[in-house]
């Protein structure tokens, strides 16, 4: 299977155990330290403490759609993946979409690829000015 196949299945089958709330496959997938950098700050996650994270009851993803997707591997046993998402979830009860740009890091251990770094930033004005409220 090419790199880009194998890498972007690996990135389906990582969301797709948060659609099913899986911590299993989550955990299999999570290096033993793995980073998360995105809107809530910088963190460290392991396999220990990804699965409370995608057990969590207060979100709920509902779909999601990856679109220009792009992988390359620099490395024998180290590839990147970056794409554009549309994510639909259910935060404390409502109903929340928005759409993001996501990478990750994968590296691949004893023949077994794992995350070791996973970042989101939510798509708009690099500058924020589509967020910030208007002057009246």
């Amino acid at each position: 299977m090419p790199i880009a196949n194998e890498i972007t299945a690996l990135e389906h089958e990582y969301w797709d155990s948060m659609i099913s709330k899986d911590p299993r496959v989550a955990q299999r997938l999570t290096a033993d330290e793995s980073l998360i950098v995105g809107a809530q700050g910088v963190s460290t996650v392991t396999p220990k403490t990804i699965g409370p994270m995608v057990e969590s009851d207060s979100w709920k993803l509902k779909k999601y759609e990856f679109s220009d997707i792009k992988v390359t591997a620099p490395l024998r046993d180290i590839a990147l993946i970056g794409y554009h998402v549309k994510e639909e979830l259910e935060v404390d009860g409502k109903p929340i979409t928005f759409e993001a740009n996501d990478s990750t890091v994968w590296e691949r251990r004893s023949g077994k690829w794992v995350s070791i770094l996973h970042t989101e930033s939510l798509a708009g004005d690099p500058f924020g000015r589509d967020r910030t409220p208007k002057a009246k």
